[in-house]
């Protein structure tokens, strides 16, 4: 599975990532001179290289991923993590999800961590 973080994603969690496997295929968005995009933007971008989307963003990054689906865009996936969440949660989450479950399941998806 192909992630991406967006812009304020904690990069404790991307680190984390890396450590624990650190063949995964995780870029951030200002890895790839999206710094300061807008949220329709970043998840073009994604579908495009067919990344999910790692995001804290509750307030609109949801919204525009299912406008995107309604439109009947291509979108790789969205997972919206809460901020309060362990940062080693999330780590075990994300991974699980990598791991365990096909890319193409994650297509027009948008789930919500942690999953516990």
């Amino acid at each position: 599975m192909r992630l991406v973080a967006d812009e304020g994603f904690n990069f404790d969690i991307v680190r984390g990532l890396r450590r624990r496997r650190p063949a995964i295929d995780i870029v951030r968005v200002q890895d790839v001179g999206l710094t300061g995009a807008d949220d329709p933007v970043i998840l073009a971008w994604a579908a495009t290289e067919a990344r999910v989307l790692l995001t804290h963003d509750a307030a609109t990054m949801a919204r525009y991923a299912y406008e995107r689906i309604a439109r009947g865009e291509f979108m790789p996936g969205v997972l919206e993590i809460n901020q309060q969440s362990s940062v080693k949660d999330v780590i075990e989450d994300v991974l699980l999800i990598a791991e365990c479950s096909l890319v193409s399941e994650w297509d027009d998806r948008i789930a919500y961590l942690p999953l516990r």
